[in-house]
């Protein structure tokens, strides 16, 4: 039973991206709304629906080229795939027959309708700081959604993580249900950013590490980790030795939130789609809620460790020498001989922080597989990089990103070719 429990408890896996550690208001199931008024019908769809974009419920309860909502995109794990039901108003496979406060429940403390407890792929963890009221406009919004009568499909887990029962070990340790309660101490631009962050936006889903019950601890909180399974590496929002935006100025990290692109970086894998699908539709207000909120996190995470062994001098300049051929040769007519690149088209290499962090996976992935920003209102024909896998072979990879790692004013670890041939042949997708 001692091997059984951890490995159930890293079920927790997130597609698209809060915080542990706040203040909680903890709620009856049957708490009613609170609202300093009553909505109108009419204006709580509207609000729910902006609601489901903030959640980017979308991304995970929409197979590809499927029904908006109606479920069954595939999410893998370690102990098998996890299937997103559907949510449409369908009355026998999807939301139809439920009511507000059966939802709240899911929202709230990650029950289903008959009682049973949810995976926590689906991030309850961070919707129970959801409040009440923006609980049931996102279910009066749903309620909306057109009907679509897709039977949900069964997970396909290996025995024993088959048995939600286990789950309840789980959630003793790691789960407290509780809305988001507001810091007196902070401005009403503030908590509403980071209400939204620690929320709906699930950000801690993708950028915090997950300890071996596949729980977030209080003390790496959005601190950055390897996404399960996705094998991207989602940054630390609390380390200026990562993607830690204390000394980003507010219209960089706007910028980049809501188009995908800034002057001082560019978002690529799964933030892409998050932009794309969420943060582009959300107000101009709401993202520079985010912005302030994000800045003010606490920059003292120390340098992570490096994830391989570095070569000696001798050999770290061969790799370097090699390296800079291939950069002159694929990668300056783009991002300049100076790694300054051209803004915002061509990310800058020189203290790119994307590019230095102690996992070089992401930029592997990128030499290896190219890929595109979003497209966004902001941003509407993102320049794209070229996949090099087909033309570089694994000694050409390591050497070209070891290059862009220790140059200019870069410093950060070496890549090996073994690194480079662990992640050739990881899906896109």
């Amino acid at each position: 039973m001692k091997r059984i429990l951890p490995a159930l408890f890293l079920l927790i896996i997130a597609v698209p991206a809060v915080m542990v550690g706040m203040q909680f208001v903890d709620h009856d199931n049957d708490a009613p709304a609170q609202s300093a008024a009553p909505m109108n019908p009419e204006g709580q769809v509207i609000r729910g629906a902006y609601l489901a974009r903030a959640g980017d419920c979308m991304a995970c309860h929409t197979a590809r080229g499927g029904q908006p909502y109606a479920g069954g995109r595939a999410i893998p794990t370690p102990f098998g795939t996890l299937y997103a039901p559907n949510i449409t108003a369908d009355k026998e496979t999807g939301l139809g027959s439920w009511s507000a406060k059966d939802f709240w429940r899911a929202l709230h403390h990650g029950k289903s309708k008959d009682g049973s407890f949810l995976y926590p792929a689906f991030p309850y963890p961070n919707y129970t700081k959801v409040t009440r009221e923006d609980a049931d406009a996102l279910f009066s919004y749903l309620q909306t959604v057109k009907p679509v009568h897709q039977v949900n499909q069964e997970h396909a887990l290996r025995f024993p993580y088959n048995y939600r029962i286990l789950l309840a070990g789980w959630r003793a340790l790691y789960f407290t249900p509780g809305s988001y309660a507001p810091e007196s101490k902070q401005s009403v631009e503030w908590n509403r950013g980071a209400y939204l962050v620690q929320g709906l936006g699930h950000c801690s889903a993708c950028h915090t590490t997950r300890n071996a019950f596949g729980a977030t601890v209080d003390k790496s909180d959005l601190a950055g980790g390897l996404i399960p399974i996705m094998n991207w590496y989602a940054p630390s929002l609390t380390s200026d030795a990562e993607a830690g935006l204390g000394k980003w100025e507010m219209a960089h990290i706007t910028a980049l939130l809501k188009t995908g692109v800034s002057p001082r970086s560019t978002v690529f894998g799964p933030m892409a789609e998050v932009v794309s699908q969420s943060l582009q539709h959300l107000s101009d207000g709401d993202v520079l809620a985010m912005a302030v909120y994000l800045k003010s996190l606490p920059q003292n995470d120390p340098p992570p460790a490096l994830d391989t062994a570095q070569p000696d001098k001798a050999t770290a300049d061969r790799i370097l020498q090699a390296g800079s051929k291939i950069y002159e040769q694929q990668c300056a007519e783009c991002h300049q001989a100076n790694g300054q690149g051209i803004a915002p088209a061509y990310p800058p290499m020189s203290g790119n922080r994307s590019l230095t962090m102690g996992s070089a996976v992401n930029p592997i992935r990128m030499v290896l597989n190219g890929g595109f920003p979003p497209s966004t209102e902001g941003n509407p024909r993102p320049y794209g990089m070229p996949p090099f896998g087909q033309a570089l072979n694994d000694q050409e990879v390591a050497a070209v990103v070891s290059y862009i790692r220790n140059s200019w004013e870069n410093r950060a670890g070496f890549v090996s070719p073994q690194e480079v041939n662990r992640y050739r042949s990881i899906p896109l997708d």
